[in-house]
């Protein structure tokens, strides 16, 4: 019986840009998904801006897994406003506060910086979403709206 062969792992001294550029992604995606802020990858090119990364934070922060939002449309996933979600991809370096819907149904209010990641050729490949909660901060100015009309009614 002979054992499968094992597959080779590149060297430093063997294929040093290969091993640096490997190395480079690793260090990359492990710092990306040990980020508190919760970070969705979006393919630009792929129909419907379909969302091709997600990391930890984004996972606690909407409840979805990642094999859940993999390859689905960012807009149709977490915004509950269609045509504000598409100002998203429409204005680079943008900051916009939307609803952003998680997975149990229920709304956030969040702050979306939107950056767009360039090809060698100068076109946008993918866009980086960072999400900010402003969930509270907008429960407290509702609170703070109803108490001053109650106060202007008295």
């Amino acid at each position: 019986m002979t054992l499968p062969d094992r597959p080779r792992v590149a060297r430093p001294e063997v294929a040093p840009a290969l091993f640096r550029l490997l190395s480079e992604s690793a260090l990359s995606r492990a710092a990306l998904d040990a980020c508190g802020v919760p970070l969705v990858l979006v393919d630009a090119a792929a129909e419907g801006n379909a969302i091709s990364y997600v990391n930890r934070a984004f996972e606690a922060f909407f409840g979805f897994r990642a094999a859940e939002a993999l390859g689905r449309p960012a807009a149709n996933l977490l915004f509950t406003d269609a045509a504000a979600a598409a100002r998203l991809f429409r204005e680079p370096q943008a900051q916009l506060l939307l609803q952003a819907q998680r997975k149990d149904g229920s709304l956030a209010h969040a702050e979306v910086s939107v950056g767009a990641v360039h090809g060698v050729d100068g076109r946008v490949t993918h866009w980086v979403l960072a999400f900010s909660d402003r969930t509270e901060l907008e429960q407290l100015r509702n609170e703070l709206r109803a108490l001053r009309a109650s106060a202007a009614g008295v």
